[in-house]
């Protein structure tokens, strides 16, 4: 059995800063993720795609900044369970949890952080009768690597801060030779600076802009070769292309977690601001699985959740200890 001060259930960015801030307090972290390596969705669905609200660095690749999170946890030796979901968890009578993963490891900790992003997710599929047909043969959910679509011709469907930043990111950087992105309505529910920013792409005739239009149709034979689009207006017209990517974001599930006891909100867990704990005990919710009046969805949101949570897990761990704040620019990072 693995024992630990905190168990993370959940490698992705908040999971990663929490080992940090965990070990500045000399409380050791060991992290669970259904995922075969740490990162999250920032690993595993869009490693190349550039993040621009984390403090201090006007654009970072989420593959980075993962990279950068794993080398500042590194001094405090975190413990990692990869490629197995957790899947149960037991209280015991010493008051600590044991979490088992799919796989039958189990986990003993007095305190549990989940930080599992979304918990299980799975991309948002448009309604499209043979659209399975033409998975992996021109129809992608996720870009990973933009660099595949090097010369290609690519219709991006979506109205949200995806679909509008790759719109932009494989256009300026000169990667794909075409790109049309349709979107249903008129209206875009992404950031405004990106909607403005494919607006004037459009009228500089370096996108394709195609709204109030669904694909509702995808051809070809052993590939993908054109994908029929619907207009409010104009009807149905073909449209020749190497890859449709519907970007429509993904869908939460909690997966096991959902059976744990804890107070669930419209798919999320219910958590106290004061601490991010939730209705159990030692039990605390960080990331963008939690929910509070206002949640913003954000990493750097997360970032600060998991830095409140360690504090009050702390007080858990050694009720008997006070912890005074220490200052990284005066004490250093001092490692296990």
């Amino acid at each position: 059995m693995i024992e630990t001060d905190i168990l993370i259930i959940g490698a992705g960015p908040v999971g990663l800063f929490t080992v940090f801030e965990a070990g500045l307090l000399k409380l050791r972290c060991h992290l669970i993720d259904s995922l075969p390596q740490p990162g999250g969705q920032c690993s595993e669905i869009y490693p190349k795609k550039p993040i621009y609200d984390i403090p201090g660095f006007p654009s970072v690749l989420a593959g980075d900044l993962i990279d950068n999170l794993m080398e500042q946890a590194a001094p405090f030796k975190p413990g990692f369970t990869l490629g197995e979901a957790a899947v149960s968890i037991d209280k015991t009578e010493g008051d600590k949890f044991i979490v088992t993963t799919v796989k039958g490891t189990k986990h003993i900790a007095p305190v549990v952080m989940i930080a599992g992003g979304l918990g299980v997710f799975e991309p948002r599929k448009p309604p499209i009768g043979n659209i399975e047909d033409f998975e992996d043969k021109g129809v992608e959910y996720i870009i990973k690597d933009p660099e595949f679509y090097r010369g290609k011709r690519c219709v991006i469907a979506g109205g949200g801060d995806s679909a509008l930043d790759w719109s932009i990111f494989l256009t300026e950087k000169n990667i794909a030779s075409e790109v049309t992105l349709v979107h249903r309505s008129a209206s875009f529910r992404g950031h405004l600076d990106s909607v403005q920013k494919v607006i004037d792409l459009a009228e500089a005739g370096k996108i394709k802009l195609v709204t109030e239009a669904e694909v509702v149709g995808l051809n070809g034979s052993e590939k993908l070769d054109s994908v029929t689009i619907k207009h409010n207006s104009e009807g149905e017209y073909t449209k020749e292309t190497d890859h449709f990517i519907p970007l429509f974001g993904l869908k939460p599930a909690l997966g096991p977690i959902a059976d744990w006891g804890l107070e669930i909100e419209k798919g999320a867990i219910k958590v106290n601001t004061l601490d991010y704990s939730t209705n159990i005990p030692g039990i605390y919710a960080i990331g963008d699985i939690n929910t509070y009046e206002n949640k913003l969805k954000l990493i750097l949101c997360g970032f600060h959740e998991g830095t409140l949570a360690v504090q009050s897990a702390f007080a858990r761990i050694h009720p008997d200890k006070k912890n005074i704040l220490k200052y990284t620019t005066v004490n250093g990072v001092q490692g296990f």
